[in-house]
């Protein structure tokens, strides 16, 4: 395929057991930085010599594959040394053999069905935990070739508790949510039976049962697996264990069962409450808002929260928490005030509902506060997975509280989050820190 001075060649260990494997389905998986993308990426390299094979490599959203570091830019590494010539408009290597390998995208899941009637011979899904349960199941009938090359899948995934995929690989932990490494790399059997997998050492015990088996594998990695990164970033793993505890053990163990607990996320003790913030740096205040007042019908209604939260020196000083509960009207007269109190070097963010009719209210709010910085930002991700970024920082010490008749509502909430409640409070800060950090993802114009 390639000259022996340009070889391509996986790292021994995890990586080259992912390209080795005959099994129909292989998933690497595990903790991060462990070579995974490298791994689904050049998989399919072996074969673009063979007339009429082609393959695809699925993310969920576009920005994924071509994004800085990104699949479509990673496989200029590989690709070209194969003889590929990229075709930039629909993100496609051609090969001379009248082969292909296609970078797409699954964002919504009626999106499989796009694929019908596509005939392809290898189907990679980077990151396997971002996409449904349906998208996987359905495009196992669209791997089917005729090419002379037997249609395989390969996939990738970090651990992820709350993902589908968790059922794929289940058999392969220990009892702590770590890969039993006995179990690691066996090849198993599993066949579907209407919406469920049906699972089996020997594909014999599917067959008896009328179901058609195929093979599965899953090989687990670590960073350690990986010294392309290991050495040549050496940060990385600073990274990783600057991350918050559950994502440590995940992302940086391999750990498949743990999740955000209450006192994981937030806890007291990180918390240093100060008489005053410096002053200078951003500041901004962020708007999770809730238009209801308690009633017989809802007497625990979410609450309005506005808080103010101040970068300077590399820390953040959380200067105010506004909260109530009030109509929607009120809601409006306070936030007018509020910002009136802060002055226009204090920024405000809103956080945007989906869809049109979120749009036109932020348009309305932002009518209400003309002449103030005013910028829309649309939530993404789990509410845990937006305090990620603030919970790092606090448990490092670099998150101060201002004294005042708040601080105390604000911690109970914030350590009792998840599972406690109301996290009103949590929105507020992880919606202020983010659009300090970030400017806010993705952000919304206002006409």
């Amino acid at each position: 395929m390639v000259e022996e001075a340009t070889a391509i060649r996986p790292h021994p260990g995890p990586q080259e057991r992912f390209l080795a494997c005959g099994a129909d389905v292989a998933l690497y998986g595990g903790a991060a930085g462990g070579g995974k993308t490298w791994g689904i990426l050049n998989d399919p390299l072996r074969w673009v010599g063979v007339e009429g094979f082609d393959a695809v490599i699925f993310r969920r959203t576009m920005p994924m594959i071509t994004r800085a570091g990104g699949l479509w830019q990673e496989s200029f590494d590989t690709y070209d040394m194969a003889n590929g010539r990229p075709r930039e408009y629909d993100h496609t290597w051609r090969f001379p053999a009248n082969s292909s390998i296609a970078f797409s995208h699954m964002q919504h899941e009626k999106n499989r069905m796009d694929w019908q009637g596509s005939q392809l011979a290898f189907i990679g899904w980077d990151e396997l935990t971002h996409f449904t349960r349906a998208q996987f199941l359905y495009m196992l009938s669209r791997n089917r070739s005729t090419c002379g090359v037997r249609p395989y899948i390969r996939a990738t995934c970090n651990p992820d508790p709350d993902s589908w995929a968790l059922e794929l690989v289940a058999w392969y932990l220990d009892e702590d949510g770590f890969v039993d490494p006995e179990r690691d790399g066996i090849t198993r059997w599993f066949a579907r039976k209407g919406e469920n997998l049906e699972w089996a050492n020997k594909p014999k015990e599917l067959t008896k049962l009328g179901l058609e088996p195929k093979s599965f594998c899953f090989i687990s990695a670590k960073l350690e697996d990986n010294p392309t990164l290991a050495e040549g970033d050496p940060g990385y793993r600073a990274n990783l264990k600057a991350l918050p505890s559950w994502e440590r053990k995940q992302l940086l163990e391999g750990n498949w069962y743990a999740k955000a607990v209450a006192g994981d996320v937030f806890q007291r003790s990180w918390f240093q409450v100060v008489r005053e913030s410096p002053g200078g740096g951003r500041v901004v205040r962020h708007w999770d808002r809730a238009a209801t007042k308690p009633s017989e019908v809802n007497p625990d209604p979410d609450w309005t929260v506005g808080l103010k939260l101040r970068e300077s020196h590399g820390k953040w000083w959380v200067e105010d928490v506004e909260r109530f509960r009030e109509s929607p009207g009120e809601v409006r007269r306070r936030m007018k005030a509020t910002a009136s109190q802060d002055g226009y070097d204090c920024e405000i963010s809103i956080e945007v509902e989906p869809g049109s009719s979120g749009k036109a209210d932020a348009d309305d709010i932002a009518r209400l506060l003309a002449g103030y910085r005013v910028k829309g930002n649309r939530a993404t991700g789990s509410k845990v997975d937006r305090a990620g970024g603030v919970s790092a920082q606090a448990e490092f010490g670099n998150v101060m509280l201002v004294r005042g008749l708040w601080n105390r509502s604000f911690l109970d909430e914030l350590v009792g989050f998840p599972g406690s409640g109301h996290d009103d409070q949590v929105d507020g800060l992880s919606g202020a820190f983010n659009h300090l950090r970030h400017g806010g993802t993705p952000s919304v114009d206002f006409a």
